[in-house]
């Protein structure tokens, strides 16, 4: 039977690291990643064929689980038309309408294949509208690799233990003018010296890439009203919580209950459902710049592709209240276990929530950005992450990510977990 260290080395030949995208080729825990077969509800088998319960749902869109038989379904009947058309099609229009009537302040969607394309498009949108070419982000958000939103840019940097990209011109990085997240008078300070230059201000709804940072109290409102008073662009990032957190995402949980909307959002993983689709969302007057309604490009030749939007709208309808309320039980029981384990065996922790999305810093100190995210033992970490590996529980290989639940999570699943945190807890902190 091929091993997985064969299998890598192999990829290693013919891919960069081997992998398609960083934080796959365990750098941050060392070892050799598992190359997946297979998956199926709450499971998912290596090529060798072992089983692990599954913690990471391909980084957030399965909620339903893997393999849900009304999302296969979806795609099969989709599939069978074609895979690709080029051209406006059925399923995209249908996903564009269910995203429309869900979403009270959406009125235009534009349909992209990854996160990155959504937030660069939504990046490029607001500085067409504004005529302005800074942006304001904030440091361990992360929004995607494209060049002016790569500046301290969370998990995949930050698992890598790598600087700003080469690559990226200066001329680039001149226009981000990257903050500490949560400090809201330094915002106000930013827009007082250079308000005018300022073209919009982007962050993720809940910061989940530097692991899960629940936003300070008003933080986002005070966003909204700043961009307000100056006149840049509010883009809220929910390609993480959209649809995850809520069926309206942050969105409906909290910015709506405040009295305050931003002006674009953007889409991904849920929307999807675990094939290549993002989305750009907004209200008309702004979203009816893109081309060709008006003069701001962007095109894609796959974007909306027809089985992913399959996918999407198979996997919203699915996602009911009862899917929600599952998820929030099983995140409530898994941060129990948690804590109850670390905190038997010595290990000084923190876990931060917000909904269902949470994640464990391996510190004493309160975690609220990226700097005391950074204060972290990434070497217990490590030791953590791979007794629950070899105990049959797949989790993301980095300290700066989120932990996903699905609905397929039961008992059994369950029960995998609470037998192997123990001997995951002993290991962490044997440092």
């Amino acid at each position: 039977m091929t091993t997985n260290e064969e299998l890598f080395a192999r990829a290693k030949q013919v891919m960069p690291g081997g992998v398609s995208s960083p934080v796959r080729a365990f750098g941050a825990v060392g070892g050799t990643p598992r190359f997946a077969a297979k998956a199926k509800g709450a499971w998912i088998t290596d090529a060798t064929g072992r089983q692990y319960v599954d913690l990471v749902g391909s980084w957030g869109p399965m909620i339903l689980g893997h393999a849900h038989p009304e999302v296969l379904s979806a795609i099969q009947r989709t599939v069978e038309a074609s895979s690709s058309f080029g051209a406006p099609c059925l399923p995209e229009l249908a996903l564009a309408e269910r995203i429309v009537s869900m979403v009270a302040p959406v009125d235009r969607v534009r349909f992209t294949s990854s996160g990155t394309e959504a937030v660069m498009t939504a990046v490029r949108l607001a500085r067409g509208a504004t005529g302005r070419d800074a942006i304001i982000k904030f440091a361990g958000c992360y929004h995607g690799h494209s060049d002016s939103l790569l500046a301290a840019a969370g998990s995949g940097v930050a698992t890598l233990g790598l600087p700003d990209s080469p690559g990226v011109t200066k001329g680039t990085a001149a226009d981000t003018i990257v903050l500490p997240y949560g400090d809201l008078t330094l915002v106000e300070e930013t827009f007082a010296a250079r308000g005018e230059q300022i073209a919009a201000v982007v962050t993720e709804a809940v910061p989940a890439n530097m692991g899960v940072i629940p936003p300070p109290a008003g933080f986002n409102r005070g966003l909204r009203e700043i961009c307000n008073r100056y006149g840049a662009k509010l883009i809220l990032d929910e390609v993480l919580t959209g649809f995850r957190v809520g069926p309206t995402g942050y969105l409906g949980a909290a910015a709506l209950g405040e009295g305050w909307v931003p002006d674009l959002l953007t889409y991904g993983k849920v929307v999807g459902g675990g094939l290549p689709m993002s989305a750009l969302a907004g209200g008309a007057e702004l979203m009816d710049l893109l081309a060709p309604a008006g003069p701001v490009y962007q095109a894609g030749t796959l974007s909306g592709n027809p089985a992913a939007a399959a996918a999407g709208l198979a996997t919203l309808e699915n996602a009911t209240a009862d899917v929600y309320t599952h998820l929030d039980a099983v995140s409530t029981r898994l941060r129990g276990m948690i804590d109850q384990a670390l905190t038997t065996a010595g290990v000084p922790h923190r876990i931060n929530n917000w909904g269902n999305l949470f994640s464990v810093f391996f510190t004493e100190t309160e975690v609220t950005d990226y700097d005391s995210a950074k204060t972290q033992d990434t070497a217990a970490f490590g030791r953590f992450f791979h007794t629950l590996l070899d105990e049959g529980v797949w989790m993301a290989p980095s300290a700066f990510e989120a932990w996903f639940v699905s609905d397929a999570l039961g008992e059994r699943e369950l029960d995998v977990i609470a037998s192997a945190l123990p001997k995951a807890a002993r290991a962490a902190a044997q440092g």
